[in-house]
């Protein structure tokens, strides 16, 4: 006979370990791919795609501790697409996915093959830092909002409520911010300026995405419109 825990607590811990596992071998696998679209155009010896790797594995480490004590609900809900997801959002998701992705075996042919681009060393430190900054406020914004999905939907199920803390203080959408810097700092940490026409891509459907969640969040999400005369700035400070 199996013995269910005296501990409510103890069941909560075992599911979000389990999620947690899961999203590690999501990562492996994200890993692997990255690897795979980035050296099959550019070749086994690319050193600044093995720096890339070695510095994103890095700091995917950090922050997957920092949020496992901040705001361990984020493994479960970043884990996998829920249902309810609006249906602008899917075609939005796949286009956006697609041009991400493009971003590695541009930069792969461009500078690990043809050499076609000419970034300077400290442009590609800029990338980087361009790059630590986009991971630094994404990990922020989801340590304060477990509501933060890959997918456009109300979380009914999870009451779902208006998050206005840490840089959700500042603009609505810091996580669409914060991709801003990933991808163009990937292409530039990568030595390649063409790899930032797919990162231009990502930012442009970024844009789009920003401004139908947030019509989504204001028509749909008790609170949301009073958020928005607080914060008035979708995505970025001062600007829009």
């Amino acid at each position: 006979m199996s013995h269910l825990p005296s501990n409510p607590n103890d069941v909560e811990e075992r599911v979000t370990a389990a999620v947690f596992r899961r999203a590690m071998r999501s990562l492996c696998f994200f890993l692997l791919l990255m690897a795979v679209i980035m050296f099959v155009p550019a070749g086994i010896g690319w050193l600044k795609g093995w720096i890339f790797l070695l510095v994103f594995l890095t700091q995917t480490a950090v922050a997957a501790v920092y949020l496992w004590h901040k705001n361990p609900a984020i493994f479960a809900a970043r884990s996998k697409l829920q249902k309810g997801i609006k249906q602008w959002d899917k075609v939005l998701m796949a286009c956006l996915f697609t041009s991400l992705l493009s971003v590695f075996p541009v930069a792969g042919l461009d500078d690990g093959r043809f050499h076609l681009s000419s970034v300077p060393t400290w442009l590609v430190g800029v990338g980087y830092v361009l790059f630590s900054a986009g991971f630094v406020l994404s990990a922020w914004a989801e340590a304060v909002n477990k509501f933060a999905e890959p997918g456009v939907r109300i979380q009914t199920e999870r009451g779902h409520k208006v998050v206005d803390t840490g840089p959700y203080a500042i603009v609505r959408h810091p996580m669409y911010l914060s991709a801003f810097f990933l991808f163009f700092g990937t292409a530039l940490a990568l030595g390649s300026f063409w790899a930032l026409i797919p990162a231009f891509i990502v930012a442009l459907i970024i844009v789009v995405r920003t401004a139908l969640e947030d019509r989504t969040l204001q028509n749909e999400l008790e609170g949301y419109k009073d958020y928005t005369s607080r914060v008035r700035n979708r995505l970025i400070p001062r600007v829009w």
